[in-house]
């Protein structure tokens, strides 16, 4: 099956915390959204409970913990959509964005304390049908957590006993899982969207963090929505996490890392719903 490039745009809100609002092809919006908690979202202040619009969200320096998807979602940034920065927690976190032939390329640099930990996710929640697929290569480690069911984490391989890779209908369950990879692919019918980051300077690990809930989170109120986020680190709470698994600056107190995202059609398959 032969696979063709798309055009790729961008949008994002530096007003809101930086979040991304629009990752598009002429085909197809690949985000999920959350209209009904706009106005929600938009009034938000820094240490505010996480509110959750969609999009993807910058969760740094932690994912979870006492600082809820981190300590700049809920912040102003300052610059322009190609060249924004914030700062947050003792940290700088400056984000360049570009597309060239429809690859985008997302740099991101930390400065702060030399050799102090952190962990960046870009939460990226995705519009994938119940027949969609995350595709990452088969039998790399991973860690799941049965979130609706409050279990710990156990250890295993992808894509695990679900299987993580089905995207699925809704059924009342909810998982997170930390896997190690720097690739993930998310297919839907002809369409494709394919990820990749690396670490270029400072140290640690890359991963990758998927969020599966069909309808098992949150208690009282729950709704669908899948997460796919590069995860600089393998944990999601940097005060708990072993010491391998947070990413440090150097000893001049720099980390950079990037993260680049391509769309593509597949051709020869069917095309299904987001």
């Amino acid at each position: 099956m032969g696979e063709q490039r798309e055009p790729l745009t961008v949008e994002v809100d530096l007003e809101h915390g930086g979040r991304w609002t629009s990752l598009g092809t002429p085909r197809r919006e690949w985000l999920w959204q959350r209209p009904s908690v706009r106005a929600e979202r938009e009034a938000v202040q820094p240490g505010d409970a996480f509110v959750d619009a969609g999009g993807v969200e910058e969760c740094f320096p932690t994912v979870a913990g006492r600082l809820d998807h981190g300590d700049v979602w809920a912040r102003r940034w300052s610059g322009t959509a190609e060249d924004a920065h914030v700062q947050a927690s003792g940290w700088e976190l400056r984000r360049r964005m570009d597309v060239t032939d429809g690859v985008l390329t997302v740099r991101c640099t930390v400065t702060g304390e030399p050799g102090r930990g952190l962990l960046h996710a870009v939460h990226g929640l995705y519009a994938l049908s119940a027949s969609a697929r995350v595709e990452v290569a088969p039998g790399a480690p991973l860690r799941v957590q049965d979130v609706a069911a409050g279990s710990d984490w156990v250890a295993g391989r992808w894509p695990g006993a679900e299987p993580l890779e089905r995207c699925g209908p809704v059924d009342g369950s909810a998982r997170l899982a930390v896997v190690a990879t720097d690739t993930v692919r998310l297919v839907d019918g002809e369409d494709v969207l394919e990820l990749r980051w690396r670490l270029e300077r400072g140290s640690g690990p890359v991963s990758l963090l998927l969020w599966r809930n069909l309808g098992g989170w949150p208690a009282g109120a729950p709704y669908r929505s899948i997460g796919v986020e590069p995860l600089l680190g393998a944990a999601t709470d940097v005060d708990t996490a072993r010491a391998d698994q947070l990413a440090r600056t150097d000893d001049t107190g720099r980390l950079d890392w990037v993260v680049q995202a391509r769309a593509l059609t597949r051709h020869g398959g069917a095309r299904s719903a987001a």
